[in-house]
């Protein structure tokens, strides 16, 4: 039952505005056009009186009555049909979303003008990822959505730039899981979004090897020890792409974490983790697998799924964008509903967002409130997305084990920091353990260099730095790649004002992007525009390469030799 007591008294008010401002003059009503959909009734006409058939005066009685010659009533004249006057929509909220959201919200529409008389307007602007950027650009000049579809770690940037207004949920609060409502509340107490899914991984185990999910992480590599030495598997457990997202249920199980949170649980970016006992004893436990054979050396997610996938390794840690592919592979698996020694993964929270510059800031809420976060519309985003729903009725009434078991998993799960400087531990956390587990630092020396790379960012002490982070960089002097904090592939100002690196590399096929400041937060693509595609550079043969950025095209030259 769509509750409409905000939305009721807007419109209230905004008819009873409209009257005064008419002052009760009849106004002449513009005819419809023929595709308007919503069509109001025309008022019934009066039927014309029927002319009256005049009675013969009475004669006297000597008098023979003359025969009367009835006369036919004249038939009324047909009055046309009155036009039915226009009825346009009082307001128009345009919400820009993802390929996956927009046709349940445009399909929402005629519902919502019918019922509310406010065109909705839902625009397709891709993957999630694009629409922040085109939000930065187009909403400080008024040209921006009402209402755009996000991610909860977005909220430090947005907020610093004014692009996202606070939220009132009211008595509908309680409905939500409250994990994904402290995703979306900022330091300042405030709640910036009204989630709708979240997401974060669940522990994968094959149900024809393991009859029971360990419960901690010694375990694992103890069952993949036995299940080795019967020939069964090639590993015990795999770490996909990105080993700080996809290994902290490893790292919180030994007391790592990123940042700490104050009395409020307000993210401290003060208190750096990276380097904390519990952070290094993850990534010595990791290293140690590896070494033993326990673990591949590499981060890769194709690698990681494929060992699962075909039965070469027990346990996967991966999250519910992945249950189509390992659905499909066939092998027989099951979710366990907590992570070994209880770890907590991250959670990421999406939902809806208000853009502060909107002229419908109060309609735009009072939709997302009323109508958007109901059980029908939460449960058609629950079953098109494939995650868990951040919605208790629809969440609890779930009928996909895998889905139900993730939630559970991540009941505990530590929200992305939402804080602008989660943007300069990414790099560097992942170039860390990277290096930890090759052997080539060790992991206190590892994390201790990661920790202060970020403690380095926050400061702004690599502020003005332009670097060129890519599929290059371990060849040119980096730990790793894709490092915008890379000292050996900083570029160097000319008196032109052009910035210039000069770096040997070998014959290969390479990618690279531009990033500002040693973090991600500001960066360029092929095109010259922030997040763009990347750059990508062919060597046929080993070459001296020369890359020039114009810091104000933003754009890359590359000269070989």
């Amino acid at each position: 039952m769509k509750k409409k007591h905000f939305l009721t008294l807007f419109f209230v008010l905004l008819f009873a505005l409209m009257l005064t401002a008419c002052g009760g003059a009849d106004v002449e009503p513009t005819p419809l056009p023929a595709d308007e959909p919503v069509v109001a009734e025309p008022a019934a006409a009066e039927p014309a009186a029927e002319e009256p058939v005049e009675e013969p005066a009475e004669e006297p009685a000597e008098a023979p009555a003359a025969e009367p010659t009835e006369a036919p009533a004249e038939e009324p004249a047909e009055e046309p049909e009155a036009e039915a006057p226009a009825v346009e929509p009082v307001a128009t909220l345009t919400i820009w979303a993802d390929d996956t959201r927009t046709p349940i919200l445009q399909g929402l529409a005629e519902e919502f003008l019918a019922e509310y008389n406010v065109e909705l307007v839902v625009q397709d602007l891709g993957v999630v990822q694009d629409i922040r950027s085109q939000v930065i650009i187009a909403a400080p000049a008024g040209e921006g959505p009402d209402i755009y579809i996000g991610v909860h770690d977005w909220l430090g940037a947005l907020i610093e730039s004014g692009l996202v207004a606070p939220i009132e949920l009211g008595d509908i609060e309680d409905q939500f899981v409250p994990s994904t409502l402290d995703a979306f509340t900022y330091t300042d107490g405030n709640l910036y979004g009204l989630p709708y899914a979240s997401e974060n991984l669940g522990f994968f185990y094959n149900t024809d090897l393991v009859a029971e999910p360990p419960t901690t992480w010694d375990e694992v590599l103890q069952i993949g020890r036995e299940l080795q030495g019967e020939g069964l598997v090639e590993y015990a457990t795999a770490v996909s792409t990105g080993p700080l997202y996809n290994a902290l249920p490893i790292q919180t199980a030994f007391g790592g974490y990123i940042f700490g949170q104050d009395e409020n649980g307000a993210w401290n970016p003060d208190d750096v983790g990276l380097d904390s006992e519990g952070e290094v004893a993850a990534v010595a436990w990791m290293t140690a697998a590896v070494a033993e054979g326990l673990m591949p050396e590499t981060f890769d997610y194709e690698t990681a799924h494929s060992l699962f996938e075909t039965g070469q390794m027990p346990f996967l840690m991966a999250g519910p964008w992945a249950l189509d592919r390992i659905r499909a592979s066939g092998v027989p698996y099951a979710v366990a509903e907590s992570f070994p020694d209880d770890g907590a993964p991250f959670l990421g929270v999406q939902g809806f967002m208000i853009n502060p510059f909107s002229e419908n800031v109060l309609l735009a809420q009072a939709f997302l409130t009323e109508f958007v976060a109901t059980e029908e519309v939460m449960q058609l985003l629950y079953e098109t997305g494939l995650r868990p729903s951040a919605y208790i009725p629809v969440l609890e009434a779930t009928d996909d084990p895998d889905l139900r078991a993730m939630g559970l998993a991540g009941a505990n799960a530590m929200p992305m920091p939402n804080i602008p400087e989660m943007g300069s531990v990414w790099a560097a956390a992942d170039n860390g353990i990277t290096l930890a587990i090759t052997g080539e630092q060790t992991a206190e020396e590892a994390m201790a260099d990661a920790a202060e790379q970020v403690r380095a960012l926050i400061r702004g002490a690599l502020a003005g730095m332009v670097n060129l982070p890519g599929t290059y960089q371990d060849q040119a002097g980096c730990g790793a790649q894709w490092d915008p904090a890379c000292q050996a592939t900083s570029l160097e100002q000319g008196d032109d004002g052009l910035y210039t690196l000069v770096v040997d590399l070998p014959a290969g096929d390479y990618e690279f992007k531009v990033a500002l400041d040693g973090d991600w937060t500001v960066n360029y693509g092929s095109d010259g525009a922030q997040d763009g595609p990347n750059y990508a550079l062919s060597l046929a043969s080993d070459s001296t390469v020369t890359f020039t950025y114009d810091p104000e095209t933003h754009l890359v030259d590359i000269a070989t030799e």
